[in-house]
Protein backbone atom coordinates (compact mmCIF):
# COMPACT_ATOMS: atom_id res chain seq x y z
CA UNK A 1 0.00 0.00 0.00
CA UNK A 2 1.68 3.79 -1.03
CA UNK A 3 1.89 5.85 1.97
CA UNK A 4 0.60 9.05 0.93
CA UNK A 5 1.34 11.86 2.53
CA UNK A 6 0.31 15.50 1.21
CA UNK A 7 2.99 18.38 2.11
CA UNK A 8 3.29 22.24 1.19
CA UNK A 9 6.13 24.83 1.08
CA UNK A 10 5.00 28.34 1.97
CA UNK A 11 6.31 30.81 0.16
CA UNK A 12 5.13 33.44 2.42
CA UNK A 13 7.40 37.18 3.49
CA UNK A 14 7.71 38.41 6.69
CA UNK A 15 5.18 41.04 7.74
CA UNK A 16 5.46 44.36 9.90
CA UNK A 17 4.56 43.01 13.05
CA UNK A 18 4.89 39.33 14.31
CA UNK A 19 1.22 40.02 14.92
CA UNK A 20 0.54 40.15 11.37
CA UNK A 21 3.24 37.12 10.35
CA UNK A 22 1.15 34.96 12.57
CA UNK A 23 -1.78 36.03 11.45
CA UNK A 24 -1.00 35.20 8.11
CA UNK A 25 0.49 31.86 9.06
CA UNK A 26 -2.73 31.15 10.41
CA UNK A 27 -4.52 31.70 7.05
CA UNK A 28 -1.63 29.90 5.08
CA UNK A 29 -2.54 26.70 7.46
CA UNK A 30 -5.91 27.26 7.03
CA UNK A 31 -6.16 27.61 3.28
CA UNK A 32 -3.85 24.62 2.83
CA UNK A 33 -5.53 22.14 5.26
CA UNK A 34 -8.92 23.08 2.84
CA UNK A 35 -6.77 21.37 0.68
CA UNK A 36 -6.05 18.61 2.36
CA UNK A 37 -2.42 19.24 3.24
CA UNK A 38 -1.30 17.02 6.15
CA UNK A 39 2.31 19.33 6.90
CA UNK A 40 3.66 22.94 5.93
CA UNK A 41 6.60 24.22 6.11
CA UNK A 42 7.68 28.06 6.64
CA UNK A 43 10.68 29.77 5.56
CA UNK A 44 13.98 30.17 7.42
CA UNK A 45 13.05 33.13 10.44
CA UNK A 46 9.43 33.83 8.64
CA UNK A 47 8.80 34.59 12.20
CA UNK A 48 10.85 37.77 13.53
CA UNK A 49 12.57 38.16 9.92
CA UNK A 50 15.73 37.93 8.05
CA UNK A 51 17.21 41.13 8.07
CA UNK A 52 18.65 41.38 4.59
CA UNK A 53 21.33 43.90 4.05
CA UNK A 54 21.54 45.35 7.14
CA UNK A 55 24.74 46.02 8.86
CA UNK A 56 24.29 46.87 12.23
CA UNK A 57 26.67 49.55 12.00
CA UNK A 58 29.40 46.80 11.91
CA UNK A 59 32.99 46.61 11.48
CA UNK A 60 36.34 44.83 12.33
CA UNK A 61 37.02 46.54 15.67
CA UNK A 62 33.68 48.76 15.67
CA UNK A 63 30.05 49.35 15.86
CA UNK A 64 28.12 52.09 15.32
CA UNK A 65 25.58 54.10 17.77
CA UNK A 66 23.17 53.48 14.80
CA UNK A 67 24.23 50.07 14.30
CA UNK A 68 23.27 49.18 18.44
CA UNK A 69 19.87 50.65 17.50
CA UNK A 70 19.17 48.59 14.69
CA UNK A 71 19.80 45.71 16.89
CA UNK A 72 17.54 46.96 19.22
CA UNK A 73 15.47 47.16 17.23
CA UNK A 74 15.66 43.87 15.81
CA UNK A 75 16.14 41.95 19.04
CA UNK A 76 12.75 43.36 20.45
CA UNK A 77 11.18 42.27 17.03
CA UNK A 78 12.14 38.46 17.91
CA UNK A 79 10.41 35.43 19.37
CA UNK A 80 10.31 34.58 23.30
CA UNK A 81 9.54 30.99 23.20
CA UNK A 82 10.71 30.27 26.86
CA UNK A 83 13.74 28.24 26.49
CA UNK A 84 16.89 29.16 28.19
CA UNK A 85 19.98 29.77 26.64
CA UNK A 86 21.55 26.33 27.20
CA UNK A 87 18.31 24.97 25.60
CA UNK A 88 16.78 22.75 28.04
CA UNK A 89 15.38 20.07 26.18
CA UNK A 90 12.74 18.04 27.22
CA UNK A 91 11.98 20.34 29.85
CA UNK A 92 11.08 22.82 27.45
CA UNK A 93 8.71 21.27 25.10
CA UNK A 94 7.17 19.39 28.28
CA UNK A 95 6.41 22.76 29.94
CA UNK A 96 8.80 21.47 33.19
CA UNK A 97 10.18 24.88 33.42
CA UNK A 98 8.87 27.61 35.68
CA UNK A 99 5.88 29.75 34.45
CA UNK A 100 4.34 33.36 34.76
CA UNK A 101 1.34 33.83 36.85
CA UNK A 102 -0.46 33.20 34.15
CA UNK A 103 0.85 29.81 33.27
CA UNK A 104 2.45 30.78 29.92
CA UNK A 105 6.60 30.17 29.70
CA UNK A 106 7.59 33.19 27.19
CA UNK A 107 5.23 35.50 24.86
CA UNK A 108 2.82 33.06 24.20
CA UNK A 109 3.91 32.91 20.39
CA UNK A 110 4.34 29.02 21.01
CA UNK A 111 0.84 28.72 22.88
CA UNK A 112 -0.53 30.29 19.36
CA UNK A 113 1.37 27.80 17.24
CA UNK A 114 0.27 25.36 19.10
CA UNK A 115 -3.48 26.76 18.31
CA UNK A 116 -3.33 26.89 14.63
CA UNK A 117 -2.13 23.60 14.66
CA UNK A 118 -4.56 21.88 16.62
CA UNK A 119 -7.63 23.26 15.04
CA UNK A 120 -6.72 22.95 11.72
CA UNK A 121 -5.19 19.92 11.91
CA UNK A 122 -1.97 20.63 10.14
CA UNK A 123 1.31 19.53 11.12
CA UNK A 124 3.58 22.87 11.36
CA UNK A 125 7.07 23.42 10.53
CA UNK A 126 8.24 27.16 10.72
CA UNK A 127 11.36 29.20 11.21
CA UNK A 128 11.64 31.89 14.04
CA UNK A 129 13.93 34.42 15.10
CA UNK A 130 13.93 32.97 18.72
CA UNK A 131 15.55 35.26 21.75
CA UNK A 132 16.70 33.72 24.91
CA UNK A 133 18.37 35.82 27.30
CA UNK A 134 20.33 38.19 25.60
CA UNK A 135 20.81 35.85 22.30
CA UNK A 136 18.73 35.71 19.02
CA UNK A 137 18.79 32.19 17.68
CA UNK A 138 17.54 31.35 14.11
CA UNK A 139 15.58 28.10 15.02
CA UNK A 140 12.84 25.94 13.72
CA UNK A 141 9.98 24.74 15.91
CA UNK A 142 7.96 21.44 15.13
CA UNK A 143 4.10 21.67 16.05
CA UNK A 144 2.19 18.70 16.19
CA UNK A 145 -1.77 19.18 15.86
CA UNK A 146 -2.28 16.66 18.80
CA UNK A 147 1.07 16.76 20.77
CA UNK A 148 1.87 20.82 20.82
CA UNK A 149 5.36 21.36 20.42
CA UNK A 150 7.47 18.16 19.83
CA UNK A 151 11.05 19.83 19.07
CA UNK A 152 12.64 23.16 18.43
CA UNK A 153 16.54 23.71 16.65
CA UNK A 154 18.52 26.03 16.45
CA UNK A 155 20.70 27.05 13.70
CA UNK A 156 24.50 25.67 14.42
CA UNK A 157 26.29 27.21 11.95
CA UNK A 158 25.00 31.40 10.90
CA UNK A 159 26.64 32.08 8.19
CA UNK A 160 28.98 35.36 7.32
CA UNK A 161 27.51 38.00 8.62
CA UNK A 162 24.86 36.58 10.73
CA UNK A 163 27.44 35.38 12.77
CA UNK A 164 27.23 38.66 14.69
CA UNK A 165 23.54 38.61 15.17
CA UNK A 166 22.74 35.37 15.77
CA UNK A 167 24.36 32.73 17.93
CA UNK A 168 25.19 29.13 17.31
CA UNK A 169 22.91 27.01 18.66
CA UNK A 170 23.17 23.25 20.38
CA UNK A 171 24.04 20.48 18.13
CA UNK A 172 22.17 18.57 20.53
CA UNK A 173 18.97 19.48 18.89
CA UNK A 174 19.44 18.19 15.00
CA UNK A 175 17.39 15.28 16.95
CA UNK A 176 15.11 13.97 14.24
CA UNK A 177 11.17 13.80 14.87
CA UNK A 178 9.44 10.63 14.43
CA UNK A 179 5.78 11.43 14.19
CA UNK A 180 2.44 9.51 12.27
CA UNK A 181 -0.20 11.05 10.77
CA UNK A 182 -2.91 9.62 8.71
CA UNK A 183 -1.50 5.97 9.11
CA UNK A 184 1.70 7.11 7.61
CA UNK A 185 4.90 6.93 10.08
CA UNK A 186 7.34 9.85 9.23
CA UNK A 187 10.71 10.32 10.58
CA UNK A 188 11.33 14.57 9.72
CA UNK A 189 14.20 16.68 10.26
CA UNK A 190 15.33 20.52 9.29
CA UNK A 191 19.02 21.99 8.01
CA UNK A 192 18.46 25.55 7.80
CA UNK A 193 19.90 27.67 5.22
CA UNK A 194 23.66 26.88 4.41
CA UNK A 195 23.73 24.78 7.32
CA UNK A 196 22.60 22.52 4.02
CA UNK A 197 26.17 22.51 2.01
CA UNK A 198 27.93 20.76 6.19
CA UNK A 199 28.38 17.37 4.45
CA UNK A 200 28.76 16.36 8.24
CA UNK A 201 25.73 17.59 9.80
CA UNK A 202 23.60 16.48 6.23
CA UNK A 203 25.19 12.67 7.62
CA UNK A 204 24.04 13.48 10.61
CA UNK A 205 19.72 13.87 10.32
CA UNK A 206 20.74 10.69 7.29
CA UNK A 207 21.81 8.76 9.81
CA UNK A 208 18.63 9.14 12.02
CA UNK A 209 17.11 7.52 9.18
CA UNK A 210 15.06 10.84 7.74
CA UNK A 211 12.59 10.48 5.01
CA UNK A 212 10.96 13.66 5.24
CA UNK A 213 13.75 16.52 4.89
CA UNK A 214 13.24 20.01 5.38
CA UNK A 215 14.80 22.84 4.35
CA UNK A 216 14.44 26.23 5.07
CA UNK A 217 16.23 29.10 3.89
CA UNK A 218 17.15 32.60 2.52
CA UNK A 219 19.16 31.47 -0.33
CA UNK A 220 17.73 31.70 -3.59
CA UNK A 221 21.18 31.61 -5.46
CA UNK A 222 21.17 29.22 -8.30
CA UNK A 223 23.16 26.37 -6.65
CA UNK A 224 20.22 26.01 -3.99
CA UNK A 225 17.84 23.69 -6.26
CA UNK A 226 20.75 21.70 -7.35
CA UNK A 227 21.75 21.12 -3.49
CA UNK A 228 17.81 20.27 -3.01
CA UNK A 229 18.00 18.07 -5.24
CA UNK A 230 21.46 15.95 -4.26
CA UNK A 231 19.87 15.84 -0.58
CA UNK A 232 17.07 14.04 -2.17
CA UNK A 233 19.26 11.54 -4.21
CA UNK A 234 22.09 11.42 -2.24
CA UNK A 235 19.54 10.66 1.36
CA UNK A 236 16.76 9.14 -0.54
CA UNK A 237 14.27 11.34 1.06
CA UNK A 238 12.14 13.66 0.09
CA UNK A 239 13.18 17.59 0.52
CA UNK A 240 10.88 20.43 1.40
CA UNK A 241 12.06 23.67 0.85
CA UNK A 242 10.31 27.32 1.63
CA UNK A 243 11.75 30.74 1.16
CA UNK A 244 10.72 34.17 0.97
CA UNK A 245 10.00 36.21 -2.26
CA UNK A 246 10.57 39.94 -0.97
CA UNK A 247 11.42 42.97 -2.63
CA UNK A 248 13.03 46.33 -1.66
CA UNK A 249 10.52 48.28 -0.51
CA UNK A 250 8.98 45.56 1.83
CA UNK A 251 11.94 45.46 3.87
CA UNK A 252 11.74 46.95 7.30
CA UNK A 253 12.00 50.25 7.48
CA UNK A 254 15.05 50.33 10.25
CA UNK A 255 17.02 48.55 7.58
CA UNK A 256 18.46 51.81 6.00
CA UNK A 257 21.57 50.10 3.56
CA UNK A 258 19.30 49.90 0.48
CA UNK A 259 17.40 51.77 -1.68
CA UNK A 260 13.72 51.40 -2.39
CA UNK A 261 13.18 50.86 -5.81
CA UNK A 262 10.39 48.03 -5.63
CA UNK A 263 13.22 45.29 -7.22
CA UNK A 264 12.91 41.81 -6.14
CA UNK A 265 15.85 41.02 -3.42
CA UNK A 266 15.03 37.77 -2.61
CA UNK A 267 13.36 36.15 -5.29
CA UNK A 268 11.89 33.08 -3.48
CA UNK A 269 12.69 29.78 -5.38
CA UNK A 270 10.64 27.44 -3.13
CA UNK A 271 10.75 23.72 -3.78
CA UNK A 272 9.59 19.83 -3.59
CA UNK A 273 12.02 17.29 -4.28
CA UNK A 274 12.03 13.73 -4.43
CA UNK A 275 14.04 10.68 -3.58
CA UNK A 276 15.59 10.15 -6.94
CA UNK A 277 16.28 13.97 -7.26
CA UNK A 278 13.44 15.05 -8.77
CA UNK A 279 11.95 19.03 -8.65
CA UNK A 280 8.31 17.35 -7.96
CA UNK A 281 7.21 21.12 -7.76
CA UNK A 282 8.62 24.33 -7.77
CA UNK A 283 10.82 26.14 -7.99
CA UNK A 284 8.79 28.84 -7.36
CA UNK A 285 10.04 32.32 -8.24
CA UNK A 286 8.93 35.97 -7.63
CA UNK A 287 5.54 35.09 -5.85
CA UNK A 288 4.80 36.21 -2.64
CA UNK A 289 1.93 34.23 -0.85
CA UNK A 290 2.01 31.11 -2.49
CA UNK A 291 1.75 27.44 -2.10
CA UNK A 292 3.16 24.61 -3.27
CA UNK A 293 1.65 21.30 -2.47
CA UNK A 294 2.90 18.08 -3.36
CA UNK A 295 1.53 14.50 -2.81
CA UNK A 296 4.21 12.01 -1.41
CA UNK A 297 4.37 8.44 -1.18
CA UNK A 298 6.77 7.82 1.38
CA UNK A 299 7.42 4.62 0.01
CA UNK A 300 9.80 5.80 -2.46
CA UNK A 301 12.25 6.58 -0.27
CA UNK A 302 12.08 2.91 0.46
CA UNK A 303 12.54 1.68 -2.90
CA UNK A 304 15.52 4.25 -3.45
CA UNK A 305 17.58 2.42 -0.66
CA UNK A 306 17.90 -0.74 -3.16
CA UNK A 307 21.06 1.13 -4.05
CA UNK A 308 21.93 3.84 -2.28
CA UNK A 309 21.47 3.82 1.91
CA UNK A 310 23.96 6.53 3.30
CA UNK A 311 22.55 5.70 6.66
CA UNK A 312 23.27 2.21 6.10
CA UNK A 313 25.32 -0.08 4.23
CA UNK A 314 26.51 2.18 1.83
CA UNK A 315 27.69 4.41 4.94
CA UNK A 316 30.34 1.60 5.41
CA UNK A 317 29.74 2.48 9.39
CA UNK A 318 32.51 -0.79 10.26
CA UNK A 319 35.14 1.65 8.39
CA UNK A 320 33.75 5.38 9.48
CA UNK A 321 32.26 6.76 12.15
CA UNK A 322 29.82 9.92 13.14
CA UNK A 323 29.44 11.38 16.33
CA UNK A 324 27.53 15.05 17.60
CA UNK A 325 28.13 16.23 20.56
CA UNK A 326 25.25 15.51 22.74
CA UNK A 327 23.37 13.87 20.08
CA UNK A 328 22.53 9.83 19.98
CA UNK A 329 22.12 9.27 16.34
CA UNK A 330 19.88 6.28 16.63
CA UNK A 331 17.02 6.36 14.74
CA UNK A 332 14.20 7.64 16.67
CA UNK A 333 11.21 5.06 17.46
Amino acid sequence: MPKILKVAAAQCRTLDTNANSLKQLEAKVKEAAAQGVDLILFPEVYLGGYPRFATFGAKIGQRTPDGYQQYLTYFQGAIDLGDTPQGADDDWIHRRLPTSENGIRGDGVREELERIAQETGVYIVTGVLERSAGTLYCSVVYVDPAKGVVGKRRKVQPTASERLIWGQGQPKSLKAISTTIKGVKICLAAAICWENFMPLLRQALYQQNVNLYLAPTADARPTWLPLMETIGYEGRCFVLSANQAVRDDQLPEWITEIKREGKMVSPGGSCIVSPFGQVLAGPLWDKDGELLIQELDLEECERGRLDLDVAGSYSRNDSFHLEVKGLDLIPPP
